[in-house]
């Protein structure tokens, strides 16, 4: 078993995924939303760096092979698990989640049963793509989590006239409501949106996986 730097970047990612969760379970809102964003965001970035290095430096390994779509796996599926748990439930929100969830499942499954066949059904663009799009819905979800907290804060004190006044600009905007309430409804609707995106790529590849699984799940006769 060789621990190259790919490697060792492909176990730190592995073991922030559960931190993103523990993150809201020792800090107040919104330093968890925060800190579970710049760990979100930093562990997805190595998921491009190990990859480069392990390739450029010709140090791909069998390790590798094994922890990096574990760990990439694990990133999305806890996010999104915090994401839903510390939102409203929304149907628009769930639905995708749940595709994605789901084909995680089926494929990790599919591959165990698979074995050594498993690696030779290769990882396509497309796939490569689901991944990513996935990573970016997942951070900008969680900085709508930072604007929304940040919003509450700031009309902290206000009742509900107060806040209707300044949104309909007869009172000066001081604490800036406007515009994080506009930053908290961008990244909600531009988050929801990728996801789905992220489902539909997420399907589109199962179901390639599946097809290409097919002649391996075939009784002999």
């Amino acid at each position: 078993m060789t621990l190259t730097l790919p490697n060792i970047l492909t176990i730190v990612r592995l073991v922030a995924a559960p931190m993103v969760a523990v993150m809201f379970l020792y800090f107040t809102r919104p330093w968890a939303d925060w800190f579970a964003l710049v760990l979100f965001v930093l562990a997805a970035l190595t998921d491009w760096i190990d990859g480069y290095l392990a390739r450029a430096w010709k140090q791909e390994t069998k390790l590798g092979a094994m922890l990096d779509p574990i760990a990439d796996k694990a990133m999305v599926v806890i996010a999104l698990m915090v994401i839903i748990g510390f939102s409203s439930w929304s149907p628009w929100l769930v639905l995708p989640a749940t595709v994605i969830l789901f084909r995680e499942v089926f494929v990790s499954g599919l591959r165990e049963f698979l074995g050594d066949t498993a690696g030779t059904l290769k990882v396509t663009q497309l796939a490569k793509w689901k991944t990513t799009c996935q990573m970016v819905a997942i951070a900008v979800l969680f900085s709508q989590g930072v604007f929304e907290h940040y919003l509450g804060m700031s009309a902290w004190g206000m009742d509900q006239q107060m806040v209707a006044d300044v949104f309909e600009g007869r009172v000066e905007d001081l604490q800036g409501l406007r515009w994080k309430h506009t930053a908290m409804e961008w990244a909600g609707l531009v988050g929801l949106v990728l996801l789905w995106i992220a489902a539909l790529l997420t399907f589109i590849t199962g179901v390639d996986y599946l097809k290409k699984a097919m002649p391996h799940l075939k009784d002999e006769t």
